[in-house]
């Protein structure tokens, strides 16, 4: 029985580790982690309302030659890395190619990427550091340059195509 509660307690343990490790706490007692653990829920909930708000408000640009719309681009620098938002009304096969290579060529790991290419193209990306490069990218109009440049070479090889 008692094995049994230690096992237990070590692995509630490890749990909360992790928990503390994942938001960054760096409170020591239980009760502390899990209140830094809620703000940092809290925080997440705000950013996506925050995100899903700017999506639905933000109208999309329209390109001279015609009604296709361009995706939308948003480009936010977080404490190692970028979190990168594309979306278009439209479904943009290729694009998502397209878009990985140029984070690539920066430098950056997609570390984590949400897509959808079905009826409309989303893409939500958490890019990180290369640890192999030299040069760190601080800029988020750096990445937001570049993706566009993406967006546009490939706009351009459709029209071709």
């Amino acid at each position: 029985m008692v094995l049994r509660e230690q096992k237990r307690a070590a692995v509630l343990y490890e749990k909360l580790q992790l928990l503390r490790s994942i938001t960054k706490s760096h409170a020591l007692s239980e009760r502390s982690i899990i209140v830094d653990a809620s703000k940092y829920i809290q925080e997440l909930k705000l950013k996506v309302e925050r995100l899903n708000q700017d999506i639905t408000t933000t109208a999309p640009q329209t390109n001279s030659n015609n009604n296709t719309s361009w995706p939308q681009i948003e480009v936010e620098t977080l404490e190692k890395g970028f979190l990168v938002n594309v979306y278009s009304e439209r479904s943009c096969p290729g694009l998502l190619v397209s878009i990985l290579e140029v984070i690539e060529d920066l430098g950056l790991n997609v570390l984590e990427a949400r897509v959808s290419c079905t009826d409309a193209f989303r893409l939500q990306a958490f890019g990180g550091e290369n640890e192999e490069n030299e040069e760190a990218i601080t800029n988020a109009q750096v990445v937001t340059d570049a993706v566009f440049e993406a967006i546009k070479n490939w706009s351009e090889s459709n029209e071709q195509g």
